[in-house]
């Protein structure tokens, strides 16, 4: 379906599915400058361009379509034990009586909140938060996330040591 037309009379509305964006198609050369940049986000251009075959022009430019269009993004990533952040957990909410998408939005808000993922099992959501210390993530829990209207539970999961953390899936 074209955005702004209608569903045709007889098929089904359009779910939430209708509304995500297509899958960005990138082609292997597109594919391999995602690949180089994971590996190092910091690799100059013109090196991508010398081992790819093409000019430093051409991977900027295709690394500028791909962040603009939200493909992917730059950034640095940052050990929070190194950064002074000592406990990490990951919290399974139970949502009750409001749409999961409206207590998502608002865990969303608050800053010690790295990830968000609406969830179909046994917990509605699935929250990561990374605190200065045990009595901060008690503090973000009580005070911050179960006062919000519609958590009924808060599982808490907490990491004692990171095993694996790999971000190169993106070009499998």
């Amino acid at each position: 379906m074209i955005k702004g037309e209608l569903p045709s009379a007889g098929g089904p509305p359009p779910g939430p599915a209708a509304t995500r964006p297509a899958p960005a198609r990138m082609d292997p050369a597109s594919k391999a400058i995602v690949g180089l940049l994971q590996q190092d986000g910091r690799r100059p251009y013109a090196e991508i361009g010398e081992e790819l075959g093409l000019t430093r022009a051409e991977v900027e430019h295709r690394v500028r379509r791909l962040v603009d269009a939200g493909v992917m993004q730059i950034t640095a990533v940052t050990d929070p034990l190194q950064l002074g952040f000592a406990r990490q957990a990951m919290l399974g909410l139970t949502v009750e009586g409001v749409p999961a998408k409206l207590v998502a939005e608002q865990v969303s808000e608050i800053p010690e909140v790295s990830y968000v993922v609406l969830t179909a099992g046994g917990f509605d959501l699935l929250v990561e938060v990374v605190g200065n210390s045990d009595a901060h993530l008690l503090e973000l829990v009580s005070a911050s996330i179960k006062p919000i209207a519609g958590v009924k539970a808060i599982h808490t999961f907490l990491y004692l040591e990171l095993q694996k953390q790999t971000y190169t899936w993106g070009v499998r």
